[in-house]
């Protein structure tokens, strides 16, 4: 464990050091103590769980638990834990949810040309430093405070992060998908900001499905109906359950349709049973299993999680073809869902413009980059400038072909 002491201000010199940790320490009244953890279990639970704002699914210290626990995240695949904590008499005021990369996977954040340069010009990209939850695209909290002094716990938390990633050698500090709370607190730290587009529908007051059909052009309207029909015809049987009535059977079945479209993809799925079921015990309520079913045989199913606010579509399997049953599983049920129970927005996940006839809606992802000194620094300012018009250029694009009747007012 690292342990710095800090102000608002700044880290003072090292003042001891052993062959694995280093000691930071500024003389103040009443220092901030900030430790840098090997496991998320080196932390309360419940003191962590605090800090969560509207019971945001995927910083919850169950999920992180489960994540490290089962073999999701380890030197094994490049994701090492080095979560920063900030403690003040002893009490948990301040954390970010951190881990030492050694590649990029997982993180929807794409910097192969930023590591590409650097390789090419013998410089090491990794191992780098992000703020972010392992293989969820999800926006949400990335700095979890307590009290009032926001600005000043966030500000230490950076710099504590950035003078890790300078005495250790990364070549930069990330955070990827920060809500836009966070996005505005930590964009005032001199960092290098980049955008994304993803696609989320928006829950507009609706009442029930036939409502926002109705906020729909004829043709879309008329394309939704015909591929839920489909599933009616196919005599496919849609089931939600949540983490009270899913079985083991339920998460058998889910783990194997979720590994096999890894197996047909030549890729390797980050997650297993042993996670699935962990973190269905720590949330119950949050987590939420939509299983398809013929004849009484389970044939396709999704994850999805929940907050205060947001349902996130996160993992999908199937192992029989089903005309339109994608869309079904995926997306109209989860729609359908918000309505039901009130929820502001469903994020189904990363990519995909086929969702704009379905009524999702290009949506602005942000990340956060504090690049350690190299001579790229102003070349990655350059390329970020450019990637951001082009991405602003891209969603007014897919916005052209929204499938809503112009006096549909925006979110």
């Amino acid at each position: 464990m690292y342990i710095f002491r800090v102000d608002q201000v700044s880290i003072s010199q090292k003042i001891q050091a052993t062959p694995v940790y280093n000691r930071f320490v500024m003389e103040i009244e009443k220092p901030l103590e900030i430790r840098v953890c090997a496991s998320i279990d080196e932390i309360p639970g419940q003191q962590w769980n605090r800090l969560v704002r509207g019971n945001y699914p995927f910083l919850n210290h169950g999920f992180l638990s489960a994540v490290e626990r089962f073999d999701c995240v380890g030197e094994q695949v490049g994701w090492v834990p080095r979560h920063l904590t900030c403690q003040q008499n002893q009490t948990l005021v301040a954390a970010m949810p951190v881990y030492e990369k050694h590649n990029s996977w997982g993180e929807f954040v794409f910097d192969h040309a930023w590591a590409d340069a650097f390789h090419r010009y013998g410089i090491k990209y990794y191992p780098k430093l992000i703020n972010a939850v392992p293989f969820t695209p999800a926006s949400g909290q990335r700095i979890l405070i307590d009290g009032q002094h926001r600005d000043k716990w966030t500000q230490a938390l950076v710099r504590a992060a950035k003078t890790l990633a300078q005495e250790y050698g990364y070549s930069g500090v990330h955070c990827l998908f920060p809500d836009a709370c966070d996005y505005h607190l930590l964009n005032r730290l001199d960092a290098v900001s980049r955008y994304d587009c993803q696609f989320h529908w928006y829950n507009r007051g609706y009442t029930c499905f036939e409502d926002f059909l109705k906020t729909l052009k004829s043709k879309k309207r008329k394309n939704i109906l015909h591929e839920r029909r489909k599933i009616v015809d196919a005599d496919v049987q849609i089931q939600w359950l949540d983490g009270h009535s899913a079985t083991q059977t339920d998460w058998l079945e889910f783990t194997r349709l979720y590994q096999k479209i890894y197996d047909r993809k030549y890729g390797m799925p980050a997650f297993n049973l042993d996670f699935f079921t962990a973190v269905t015990e720590a949330m119950p309520d949050q987590v939420h299993l939509v299983s398809a079913k013929v004849d009484g045989q389970c044939i396709a199913a999704a994850l999805m999680y929940s907050d205060d606010t947001t349902l996130y579509g996160r993992h999908w399997g199937c192992d029989r073809y089903v005309d339109s049953l994608h869309f079904e599983v995926c997306y109209y049920q989860g729609i359908d869902y918000c309505i039901r129970h009130g929820l502001e927005r469903f994020d189904p996940g990363a990519q995909g413009e086929h969702k704009i006839a379905r009524g999702f809606e290009p949506t602005r992802t942000h990340s956060l980059h504090w690049m350690s000194k190299s001579p790229f620094n102003l070349a990655i300012q350059q390329f970020v400038q450019h990637e951001q018009v082009g991405v602003q250029h891209y969603m007014d694009a897919v916005a052209a072909h929204s499938p809503f009747n112009a006096t549909c007012k925006e979110p």
